[in-house]
Parts: structure tokens; C-alpha cells; sequence
């Protein structure tokens, strides 16, 4: 993306028909973070997103963006592969014991709520300052809703992802739940 930036490219948009996008938030982050210096809440986010970081490149995924305490990650866009759904369900069952050895958020009792969904997206770059690739559509919109829904300590995802990856990596019904914007939703957790 910064060679197109670099090469003059006026409006950089993509479409990818299949990616798997998942975002991980801390449970209960604005009151966490009202007890804690502006050094010790940097150094807890640093800590616990270098990890995060060393998954996404173990699994070979993408790490978007974070937007405070919250973490976006892509697998499927930079590459073609039948597998990113598997690789980025398999990435949030590590997160929880990989979180497990950081001193500072055991210390902290930090837990995260983690969604999943797969599907179409649209990514590109807006704006003219301070460029950042984004991607955006209802797979995006569902990853969030998953996170915002789950429970702490649990990775909550749609159908979609349930059956891609069933018979690789367990999951148990959740049932239904209403989904802002789009209804009763049928989801599962991974276990």
C-alpha cells in the first residue's frame, strides 16, 4: 500500500470476496485504565499487543489496526489461502493462554472478549492526512457485534466461521442472539 501511495495512486480500493477478521477487546479497559498512570497504562497495552503482534505473524495473518485497547486482525486479504479462517480461530484460542504469561495482565486480571466472522470486505485508504488502510462492509460490522456479544474469556463467532472450522477446532452453541443491525443470530463459541 505505501509503494501505490508512493507511485501516485489517487484512490487505493479493493474488494476481497473472502477474508476472516477478528477483534479482541479488553473487558472493563475505561475503568481498568482510570486506576492506572498514563506509563503503566502504555506499558500494559505494549506488553499485551506485542504479543498479539508475535501471534498474528506466528499465524501468518494481518494486523490491521488497534483503536485503544481494541485489536483488528485479517487473515485471507494479503494472501489467497483455504485455511485463514482455521489460522485466525486457532490465533484467538492461543490469545487467552499467550495473555496468560504477561506478568503485568495477570497482575491486572485482564481477560479480553474476542469475535470472529468471515466473508466479503472493502479496504482501502481515506483522507489526506495521517493515511490508514481500513476495511469496511457487514463482515467487519459482524466481527465487532461478535466481540461486543461474547463473554469475557470467550471467542464468540457467526455460522459461517462455525462451519468452516468444525472438525479442526471444537465449538459449542451459544444459540441466538439479537444482533444489533441485523436480528436473532445463531453463534457459537471455539472452546
Amino acid at each position: 500500500i505505501a509503494q501505490r501511495l508512493r507511485d501516485g495512486e489517487p484512490l487505493i480500493a479493493d474488494r476481497f470476496d473472502d477474508v476472516t477478521l477478528l477483534f479482541a477487546d479488553i473487558v472493563g479497559f475505561t475503568q481498568l485504565s482510570s486506576t492506572m498512570s498514563p506509563a503503566e497504562l502504555v506499558g500494559v497495552l505494549n506488553d499485551v499487543f506485542s504479543v498479539f503482534d508475535d501471534l498474528v505473524e506466528r499465524y501468518a495473518l494481518e494486523k490491521v489496526k488497534t483503536i485503544g485497547d481494541a485489536y483488528m486482525v485479517v487473515g485471507g486479504m494479503t494472501e489467497r489461502s483455504d485455511d485463514h479462517t482455521i489460522r485466525v480461530a486457532s490465533m484467538a484460542l492461543d490469545l487467552a493462554e499467550a495473555v496468560g504469561r504477561i506478568d503485568s495482565a495477570v497482575r491486572l486480571g485482564i481477560q479480553f472478549r474476542i469475535g470472529i466472522s468471515c466473508g466479503p470486505v472493502v479496504a482501502g485508504v481515506i483522507g489526506t492526512k495521517k493515511y490508514i488502510y481500513d476495511v469496511w462492509g457487514d463482515t467487519v460490522n459482524l466481527a465487532s457485534r461478535m466481540e461486543s456479544l461474547s463473554l469475557p474469556g470467550r471467542v464468540q463467532v457467526t455460522q459461517s466461521v462455525m462451519e468452516r472450522v468444525a472438525g479442526t477446532l471444537a465449538v459449542e452453541a451459544r444459540g441466538l442472539i439479537d444482533v444489533r443491525g441485523v436480528g436473532p443470530m445463531l453463534t457459537y463459541f471455539l472452546v
